[in-house]
C-alpha cells in the first residue's frame, strides 16, 4: 500500500504484518474452538455458533489492525490473486506466502498453550470428503469475489466487516465450515481439537482452495473488468483517502 508521496511500508514490515495477522487469526480460530469445546461439551451446534461468532468478530478486528500495513491478506489465495491482477508484485507475493503459513502454525501453537494443552498435537479430524472439497471451492471463490469486488468498486473500507460477516456465515452454509485458506489449513493440523484438520486432508483442501481462487478470479474478471484508478491493489481495509494510492500508479481506469 502506498501513499501520495510514493512511499509504502518496507517489505519487511509488510511481511511482519502478514505473519502477525496470520498468527492472530489462527489463534482466534483454534482458541475459540477449544473454548467452545470446554464451555459446551458435546453440543456440537452450540460449539460451532461460538467458534463462528468469535471468528467473525475477531477477523474484523485483526483486519483493522494490520490492513493499512500489508492489506491484511492472511491467505495465500488472496495474495496469489492480487498478484495475478497486478496489485502486488510477484516478488512481494513470494515473501507473503511463507509468512502467512508460519504465522498460522504459530497461532495454532499459541492457542494450544493458552489452554494448557501440548504446544503441538496433530489433528485426527478427517475432513476431505467430496462434499467438503466442493464446499471449499465455493467458500474460497466467494471470499475472493467479495474482497476484490469491494476493492475494484472503491468500497475497500467496508471489507473488514464484510469479510468477517462472510466467514461467519460460511461456517454454516458450507459443510467444511469454510477454511478457504491454505495457510490456516496447514496451521490447524497442529491442534487436535474442535478446529483441527488431519494432515491427510490438507492437500485436498489446499487444492480445492486453489481451484476456488481460480474460479473467484474468473468471476472478478467477468463482473469487474474495469478498475478505478488507485484501486487495483487489494486491501481488506484502506487508510483514509488522503494516504491511499495505487502500488503501481495506474494513470486511469483500465481493464484486466
Amino acid at each position: 500500500m502506498t501513499d501520495l508521496l510514493g512511499g509504502q511500508p518496507p517489505l519487511v514490515r509488510r511481511v511482519a504484518a502478514e505473519a502477525i495477522g496470520s498468527l492472530l487469526l489462527a489463534a482466534l480460530v483454534v482458541g475459540s474452538g477449544i473454548a467452545a469445546q470446554q464451555l459446551s461439551p458435546g453440543q456440537v451446534g452450540l460449539e460451532l455458533v461460538e467458534n463462528a461468532a468469535a471468528t467473525a468478530a475477531g477477523l474484523y478486528a485483526i483486519i483493522l489492525m494490520v490492513g493499512p500495513v500489508s492489506g491484511a491478506h492472511f491467505n495465500p489465495v488472496v495474495t496469489l490473486v492480487d498478484a495475478a491482477l497486478g496489485g502486488l508484485s510477484w516478488r512481494d507475493a513470494a515473501a507473503y506466502l511463507p509468512a502467512q503459513v508460519a504465522g498460522c502454525v504459530g497461532g495454532a501453537v499459541l492457542a494450544n498453550l493458552m489452554f494448557a494443552r501440548p504446544a503441538a498435537s496433530i489433528s485426527t479430524h478427517h475432513r476431505a470428503s467430496s462434499a467438503h472439497l466442493l464446499a471449499e471451492v465455493v467458500a474460497t471463490a466467494g471470499l475472493i469475489l467479495l474482497i476484490f469486488s469491494l476493492a475494484r468498486s472503491g468500497r475497500g473500507e467496508k471489507a473488514p466487516a464484510a469479510v468477517g460477516a462472510y466467514i461467519g456465515a460460511a461456517y454454516w452454509f458450507t459443510s467444511s465450515t469454510s477454511f478457504a485458506n491454505p495457510a490456516i489449513s496447514v496451521g490447524r493440523m497442529f491442534s487436535d481439537t474442535f478446529a483441527g484438520i488431519a494432515p491427510a486432508s490438507v492437500p485436498a483442501f489446499v487444492a480445492a482452495q486453489l481451484v476456488g481462487g481460480a474460479v473467484g478470479l474468473g468471476l472478478v474478471r467477468l463482473l469487474y473488468s474495469s478498475t478505478p484508478a488507485g484501486q487495483e491493489q487489494v486491501a481488506e481495509v484502506l487508510p483514509p483517502p488522503s494516504t491511499v494510492a495505487d502500488d503501481h500508479a495506474l494513470p486511469a481506469p483500465h481493464t484486466v
